[in-house]
């Protein structure tokens, strides 16, 4: 006659102390405690499935009390008698979580940023990732991309946008539409839910365009201009477009005809400005040697940056923005007409500039104490020291030689 099996009390259990080898404290249906030489407690179940003898393990005491076992012991029982291997259940269930995990959005966001960071600038890199870190992943992050809806996406912005950080707002809306795309592409998810929340969000207030006005922002944006691997000629007047800050129609549509290379000047005819005005442009040393590199290559055209496609017309007036894109920076970061503001506010700010020099360098009609307005040659020479000295203070923020304050 078998031994009967007396059921365990939780005191047994909380006192059961280690011993030179394992040994087992039986609680019946197949439940045990096994205790290690070292004070481990472990639930085993050990039952009979397809006529062979198999142990599944429950967790370790006092994490899973005496009930927790019993409980997952009778639920383990019902599988056997219903033709069910419990151990396989459990291995299904493990490999589930794992998926689950695996296509969580943090996961899945750090993989796309992991694999692209190399394509943008290093801060601007360890700034995509900080924002995600700090506004996306303790939210959505440990959830099933593919389980996220628009409704969740929506959530996690409105939580920005009401801590008045609606530009961060719109740039977590942009990263995170990346990571779904990403997503999609890698066969993890179906669709990006951040497509249907155009519009979700209010636009960023200021008609300004966007800019780097802290020379420790600009620095690296230069450095990655200067580092452009697309189109020679788009460089030519992304790396033109800093160190001339004039309006972006202005630039894309230069001709060689309006350029002295040897005076160093670049003359603007009226129809092509804003004001209807003719408008001269002093070229620093930078800018002379930008342009007589372009030269052997766009000079038999008529325009310094001629369309690809086509030498008869002049660049694409989405050239510039696209290439600022391709290196991974957004649109709500800087623009190629945000580079006037750049130029202005730190030429002012930093440099210490007067402030009718630079009005009269961006073709301001800004009319002076005795009433008199822009000309294009008025303050000449001032302004042509003054480009040289932008010009030469934008190489110092390249090399890291500048001490940035």
């Amino acid at each position: 006659m078998p031994k009967r099996i007396v059921p365990l009390s939780d005191l047994q259990v909380n006192k059961a102390k280690a011993a030179e080898k394992d040994y087992k404290i039986f609680d019946g249906g197949g439940l045990y405690l096994l205790v290690t030489p070292s004070g481990g407690k472990l639930w085993h179940f050990k039952y009979r499935f397809a006529d062979k003898e198999k142990k599944l393990t429950f967790g370790n005491y006092p994490e899973i009390s005496l009930s927790d076992a019993r409980q997952r012991r009778d639920n383990a029982r019902k599988l056997v008698a219903n033709g069910v291997d419990p151990g396989e259940v459990k291995k299904a269930q493990k490999a589930t979580q794992t998926e689950t995990i695996e296509n969580s959005f943090e996961v899945i966001a750090r993989e796309w940023h992991a694999k692209f960071a190399h394509t943008w600038v290093a801060s601007h890199a360890k700034h995509k990732l900080e924002r995600m870190e700090k506004n996306v992943f303790p939210w959505i992050g440990a959830k099933p991309i593919s389980e996220i809806t628009a409704p969740d996406a929506l959530k996690v912005l409105r939580l920005l946008e009401s801590r008045n950080l609606l530009d961060t707002a719109h740039r977590v809306r942009f990263d995170c539409g990346q990571v779904f795309r990403y997503a999609i592409a890698t066969g993890r998810a179906d669709r990006d839910p951040t497509a249907d929340l155009r519009g979700a969000l209010p636009p960023v207030k200021g008609g300004h365009h966007a800019a780097p006005t802290d020379p420790r922002e600009v620095a690296p944006l230069l450095r990655a201009i200067d580092g452009f691997t697309g189109s020679f000629v788009v460089k030519c007047a992304m790396q033109l477009a800093p160190l001339l800050f004039v309006r972006p129609g202005e630039l894309r549509a230069a001709e060689w005809s309006e350029i002295d290379l040897e005076n160093a000047e670049w003359n603007i005819p009226p129809a092509r400005m804003k004001m209807k005005i003719s408008h001269l442009v002093p070229l620093s040393r930078q800018a002379v040697e930008i342009l007589k590199e372009l030269q052997p290559l766009t000079g038999h055209s008529r325009y310094v940056f001629p369309c690809h496609r086509s030498p008869l017309r002049c660049m694409s007036d989405n050239a510039v923005n696209a290439g600022l894109r391709r290196m991974g920076f957004e649109k709500s970061e800087i623009t190629g007409h945000g580079f006037r503001a750049m130029a202005r506010t730190i030429l002012d700010e930093v440099l210490e500039v007067r402030t009718d020099f630079i009005e009269h360098q961006l073709a301001h009609v800004v009319k002076d104490p005795n009433g008199t307005a822009y000309n294009r040659t008025k303050y000449l020479p001032q302004r042509r020291q003054m480009m040289q000295q932008w010009a030469d203070y934008l190489d110092t923020l390249k090399s890291g030689e500048e001490k940035i304050r």
